[in-house]
Order: structure tokens, then sequence, then C-alpha cells
């Protein structure tokens, strides 16, 4: 269920790095537990993400939940689907539903974040 080439925080957020980009996501169990997805707020591109900092927020029927940089850098691009689509969140997380793309400027960071097994010991899964 949870992808073993992708790196995974304690927040719930997910990072697959292919060369200098990160793509950023919500896990399968972050939808889950917010249920309907109703509104996504996404950065700018050109936007600085800094790692453990906020870079947008989900929203759904239960409540708004911040999203979090699981690495550093500049936003390169965002999934715009998700203005028009944020249910798309609860469909396809780990897919089609990416948030942002950031260039990374500290790329060691991959190191200190969870992998899939470790991820899901942690959510219990």
């Amino acid at each position: 269920m949870y992808p073993e080439q992708f790196k995974y925080t304690k927040e719930h957020e997910w990072v697959l790095v292919e060369g200098d980009t990160g793509t950023i996501g919500i896990t399968h169990y972050a939808q889950n537990e917010l249920g309907d997805i109703v509104y996504v707020d996404l950065p700018k591109i050109g936007a600085q993400a800094e790692k453990g900092k906020t870079i947008g927020s989900v929203e759904s029927v239960k409540a708004v939940s911040d999203i979090y940089s699981p690495v550093s850098g500049e936003v390169i691009a965002v999934n715009e689907t998700l203005v028009d689509k944020p249910e798309l969140l609860n469909q396809d997380p780990h897919g089609a539903a990416w948030l942002v793309k950031v260039r990374l400027s500290s790329p060691a960071e991959i190191n200190e974040l969870m992998d899939a097994p470790a991820y899901q010991n942690y959510i219990g899964a």
C-alpha cells in the first residue's frame, strides 16, 4: 500500500526523489484520517519550501490540516488539478494527487525520513 520508493514523515507526507526533484504528497493514512477532502491550498511556483515548515493545507469535512514539507527547496510545480478536484486526494493520494514538486536544496535531508516499512510500523499498519 505504501510505495517502497517513497520516503515518509511523521506528519504523514511522502516525497519521491528523482534526480534533484522531490514530488510531495500526503499519505493514504492522512487522507483516510481526514475524510472527504473539499479544498487544497498549495504554494505558488517559485516559493521556498523549508523542511518541516508549512507549504499549504488540506481542508476536509472534518478539519483543516497543514501540509509540512519533508524537504527544502524551490517549488517548481503545483498540481493544479487539485484546485478543481480536491477529492482526487481521497482517490489516489500516492499517484495522481501529488501536491507539489520541489527542486531540492539539501538532498541529504532525505536520509532523515522513514522508508515504507518504518512508516507502516509507525502508523501501526
